[in-house]
């Protein structure tokens, strides 16, 4: 289970950096817009959720020049980053607030996007809830994120020293489209792709995953420091397949859309007319 709080300030730390780091936001932000063409979608109103720096708002601008755009984000810092992106600031708005509680009215959007969220959330079912809740009947959410296969040569390397959490365990597509459903979110279409990603050094891939806030923020973690031995001895395991000592590993990116199917009806509000109900005889 990952801490809200901690993810909260470690993005906000990231915040100013961010862009120069995430290039695994930006692979799928472009992933996301391209899956988006298709759908020949007009939305008046729509939702950046975990926006980040703005980027995936950027991009929605271009695609939906008449939309007005909500970024909503968790951090503070995030969201005052995407408001100096002064080029897109027409018709859009910025809230800070928890995916998992999200403070709209039911069928407030056309169009909801989740750009590489779902990884951070404690709680994906709530916020698929959510979603079903704000979006439209007939609207579309589409989302990215990392799928189980993401990061386990890292794993390996964390569970060759230690028995502690060192890495996120991110949900199987199929468990993905399943919460949907039950969220109420109609027709799931879900895709994998896959970013091979090389760094020189364990020094390189540390430095950008503080960079962009993605370090341990799991509740079960040990709290306190991992100790230089124990680093080094992670990060010999982390290069020992490579003769330069060199890292390899690979992300595997989940993508989806589904659809939403209006209100779900609320069974203590559900009444039975008796007069209609036929006698057996």
């Amino acid at each position: 289970m990952l801490r809200q709080r901690d993810i909260r300030q470690r993005f906000d730390r990231a915040a100013p950096d961010f862009d120069n780091a995430d290039f695994v936001h930006a692979v799928t932000r472009d992933g996301l817009v391209a899956r988006l063409e298709p759908l020949l979608l007009k939305p008046s109103a729509v939702l950046d959720l975990g926006s980040a720096t703005g980027s995936m708002g950027q991009a929605l601008r271009k695609r939906f020049r008449r939309a007005h755009i909500v970024s909503l984000d968790l951090s503070g810092a995030m969201l005052t980053e995407a408001r100096s992106k002064k080029s897109w600031l027409s018709r859009a708005s910025f809230v800070q607030a928890d995916a998992e509680f999200l403070p709209f009215a039911e069928g407030s959007f056309d169009l909801v996007v989740a750009n590489q969220l779902l990884p951070w959330m404690p709680d994906p079912q709530r916020v698929f809830m959510e979603v079903a809740r704000v979006l439209k009947k007939g609207g579309v959410f589409a989302f990215a994120g990392l799928g189980p296969d993401s990061l386990q040569e890292l794993g390996r390397a964390w569970a060759s020293v230690d028995d502690g959490p060192h890495v996120n365990r991110f949900p199987d597509m199929h468990d993905i489209g399943d919460g949907l459903v039950r969220a109420g979110l109609a027709d799931p279409v879900l895709d994998v792709d896959r970013l091979h990603v090389s760094y020189e050094n364990p020094g390189k891939l540390f430095s950008d995953l503080t960079r962009v806030g993605a370090r341990n923020s799991l509740a079960d973690r040990a709290h306190g420091l991992t100790g230089k031995q124990r680093f080094r001895a992670m990060a010999e395991a982390l290069t020992s397949g490579s003769a330069g000592g060199g890292i390899l590993f690979d992300l595997e990116l989940v993508y989806g859309h589904c659809w939403g199917a209006g209100p779900k009806n609320d069974p203590a509000a559900w009444r039975i007319d008796a007069s209609q109900i036929p006698l057996r005889r």
